[in-house]
């Protein structure tokens, strides 16, 4: 009885521990003007969309939070432009920039790629757009699609294992260093 009852026991605070959220660990958080920007770790793997004239192609997905701790609603804008951005120290390797239109949520933090699982968008301009009222967030992808010109050197270092979004004044930059140290991508308006 005394083992059951033990058993029983364990059960339950192993159901009741795996249930909680024990929070998410961000890469980076900033705040600015009451805006709080928060963007995760990578996660990611070969890339195994419409190859169409590279090679080696390999993507790392990042999410992101944005939470409105102000009085007033707020307008986020972001566009990629689909254009390819060369990676210092190491000739014929790019990178383009996407935001994939699925739906990220916290339940998808254990997942692999965050639950992206469509990437057939390559060299397409993409954009995000959300207004957030006060006390309200939101959380959206971006993915770091890599690939080389020549065939000849596998992999070669492609650095960006960390992103994130940073907010000066209204203006909305994203940095993956060493391929961009600041990118202009878009911006973060109050909607009065």
């Amino acid at each position: 009885m005394r083992l059951i009852t033990s058993a029983i026991f364990f059960l339950f605070i192993f159901c009741s521990a795996q249930g909680q959220n024990t929070g998410t660990k961000w890469y980076s958080e900033s705040t600015s003007n009451g805006i709080i920007i928060q963007n995760s770790y990578p996660k990611g793997g070969l890339y195994l969309g419409p190859i169409k004239k590279y090679f080696n192609y390999s993507y790392l997905v990042f999410f992101h939070r944005i939470s409105n701790k102000t009085a007033d609603p707020i307008v986020i804008e972001i566009n990629f432009s689909g254009d390819s951005i060369a990676i210092p120290n190491s000739p014929d390797t790019f990178m383009n920039l996407i935001i994939p239109q699925a739906t990220m949520t916290h339940e998808k933090e254990s997942l692999f790629s965050y639950g992206v699982t469509e990437l057939d968008f390559l060299d397409s301009p993409t954009n995000f757009h959300k207004t957030l009222n006060p006390e309200e967030d939101c959380l959206f992808y971006t993915v770091a699609i890599f690939y080389q010109t020549k065939a000849d050197e596998l992999f070669q270092e492609r650095g960006g294992n960390r992103a994130e979004f940073v907010l000066e004044s209204q203006n909305l930059f994203y940095k993956i260093p060493p391929q961009k140290n600041s990118l202009f991508c878009g911006t973060i308006t109050f909607n009065k």
